[in-house]
């Protein structure tokens, strides 16, 4: 099935876990808000068609906290597909408050040990893009993803949709 103008249609391609543990900042940059880097620590990922782990530091979240709260992030990382195929994968999108306290908490949990945040009180959304060789993955760079994307203490866990 594929998508048509009155009818998108999404198909589960792959949900990824990524560990983050090592946390820079950069306070008042002068756009506003404050820089944050998130180091890639590690994880997997697994879908219908290609499985594998993410590539300990080869990259990281690169999230602006513009002043209005919304985390604006930039994340760039390697995957190793378990045929041994690397893909570089672009993720950029949004992170923001469903309730007036959501981020600070969420902040809470991610930088000092806070307690969880549930998933409904924040927004976390992605749009990936890929590059990878010409060959069995290459699928990756002729589609267009979501991700839906949920918090956890030391990273986070996508689920990504290719839109048909």
């Amino acid at each position: 099935m594929y998508s048509t103008l009155e009818n998108p249609v999404l198909e589960f391609a792959f949900e990824c876990t990524l560990q983050f543990t090592r946390v820079l900042a950069i306070p008042n940059v002068h756009i506003g808000g404050f820089r944050s880097a998130v180091l890639l620590d590690g994880g997997q990922f697994e879908g219908p068609r290609l499985r594998g782990r993410a590539v300990a530091n080869s990259g990281g979240d690169y999230a602006h906290f513009r002043a209005d709260d919304t985390a604006v992030f930039d994340a760039r990382y390697l995957l190793e597909v378990d045929d041994g195929t690397l893909i570089y994968m672009r993720n950029r999108g949004f992170l923001w408050g469903r309730k007036p306290d959501a981020m600070a908490r969420l902040r809470a949990w991610a930088f000092e040990g806070g307690p969880p945040v549930p998933h409904e009180d924040y927004y976390l959304r992605a749009a990936p893009s890929f590059e990878t060789p010409r060959g069995p993955h290459d699928w990756l760079t002729r589609h267009v993803f979501v991700g839906i994307g949920e918090r956890r203490a030391d990273g986070n866990r996508v689920r990504y949709y290719a839109l048909t």
